[in-house]
């Protein structure tokens, strides 16, 4: 099985073509970052309005732990049968599974973001949209770029599930592997799978560092450098174990 997976890396021909290494990374990343940028639009802003006014937690809680609970293959195998073959079933079977960390991320960095703050900011005649934008959403954003990295890591290790309706991407590696047998392909897949995770995951866990409030640059020598102490500071361990359960979701997709 290695020894055909090492085949397949080193094979020229699987480098080149629509149906190619590059390509279907390509693929899996335009599913991706499609899916992720349809959840922002449903959870930045609710986050924003129930982290702001307080209201609506519960339904939050209940919402996320909800979708939390939806198996990602039997919804899409659902929305198919609904909907026909095509991008769109895979697409909103991703968008229900990226929207929970997102959410849970944006609400949380802005209830948390200190009500001292907040009061004083409003105290000195600052309006509520002028709140959001110039004091809670600067510090909430270790937190909402922490959802961030758990959403996409997540849609990540779960759109191999977009071959099995005859569309592209990585997964389509595992699932015509597991239909000839070829196990070497579906090893392909998996760490294919895998490291495009870990890549992704090292950018946004360097973005979480510079979004730190606080965030000191580096002065002359001896004067040090390091990172603010704000309520968002460790945010980016908040998901660090997420890149570890890649695989074993990719393999459950």
């Amino acid at each position: 099985m290695f020894n055909e997976m090492l085949s397949y890396f080193l094979d020229p021909a699987n480098w080149v073509g629509s149906a190619s290494i590059p390509a279907r990374v390509g693929e899996h990343l335009w599913y991706s970052l499609l899916a992720v940028a349809l959840a922002a639009v449903i959870a930045f802003p609710l986050g924003l309005v129930i982290g702001h006014t307080g209201k609506g937690t519960t339904f939050i809680v209940a919402t996320a732990n909800v979708l939390r609970a939806l198996p990602s293959l039997g919804l899409m195998t659902l929305l198919v049968l609904l909907m026909g073959l095509g991008l769109f079933p895979p697409v909103i079977a991703l968008v229900i599974l990226a929207v929970p960390p997102l959410l849970a991320g944006v609400y949380s960095g802005v209830a948390n973001v200190s009500r001292a703050t907040v009061d004083a900011a409003r105290a000195m005649g600052m309006t509520e949209w002028q709140i959001v934008w110039q004091v809670e959403l600067p510090n909430a954003m270790p937190l909402i770029v922490a959802g961030l990295r758990s959403a996409v890591l997540q849609v990540i290790a779960t759109a191999t599930i977009a071959a099995y309706v005859n569309l592209g991407g990585l997964g389509r590696y595992i699932f015509d592997g597991l239909a000839v047998t070829d196990y070497g392909r579906v090893l392909v897949g998996a760490i294919l799978v895998t490291l495009l995770a870990l890549v992704v995951d090292g950018v946004l866990a360097l973005l979480g560092r510079l979004v730190v409030p606080g965030r000191k640059k580096r002065g002359p020598k001896g004067s040090g450098s390091g990172f603010g102490s704000g309520p968002g500071s460790s945010a980016g361990a908040v998901f660090g174990a997420t890149a570890a359960s890649t695989s074993v979701a990719t393999t459950s997709a």
